[in-house]
């Protein structure tokens, strides 16, 4: 009888050693990831300064922009303007990384991200309009191929919708974040 006491004893420490072990894997891993997590979270922003043309022009506050070429420039608010060449609706490289903090606003923080369209004095009028219509919805394309719902985006006409200052700098699309 003392072999098979000394059997079960055996397996008894060996199952719970394995239950231990098992546990300690679990625990670890818990804790891994949760330090992953809040290290990415409070990790420091990068800034999204995203420049891709030739400086031609400078426009209204300072911002550098090509005559007729498209850029995306992220402004110190937040704000995240497009230029677009003219008579184009297709957005200038590095709109992703452009995004980047408004996507984190409206997937984390629970904002809203309001798109707006402007055009220049240039050519027919609602050509132009039509064309600020198109370049906004190719912004609204970007942000949801980003993983941004569709109810959290705002397309807004705006009220003055001929922008001020240079034809590049009018040909353009705003996109700010609201609560």
């Amino acid at each position: 009888m003392s072999f098979n006491s000394s059997d079960d004893d055996s397996q008894q420490r060996f199952a719970l050693g394995f239950l231990f072990a098992l546990i300690a894997l679990v625990v670890s891993t818990v804790v891994g990831v949760v330090v992953y997590k809040r290290g990415i979270a409070h990790a420091p922003a990068k800034p999204a300064l995203v420049k891709t043309v030739e400086v031609t022009t400078i426009g209204a506050g300072g911002n550098v922009i090509a005559e007729d070429a498209a850029s995306v420039v992220v402004m110190d608010n937040g704000l995240v303007k497009f230029f677009f060449a003219s008579g184009k609706a297709e957005v200038a490289p590095g709109a992703n990384t452009a995004l980047v903090e408004v996507i984190k606003g409206v997937v984390e923080g629970g904002k809203r991200a309001q798109i707006s369209g402007y055009h220049d004095s240039t050519g027919d009028l609602a050509k132009n309009q039509e064309l600020a219509k198109l370049r906004a919805i190719a912004v609204a394309d970007a942000l949801k191929s980003l993983g941004v719902a569709e109810d959290r985006i705002d397309l807004k006409k705006p009220e003055q919708s001929q922008a001020s200052g240079s034809n590049a700098e009018a040909r353009r699309v705003e996109v700010i974040l609201l609560p």
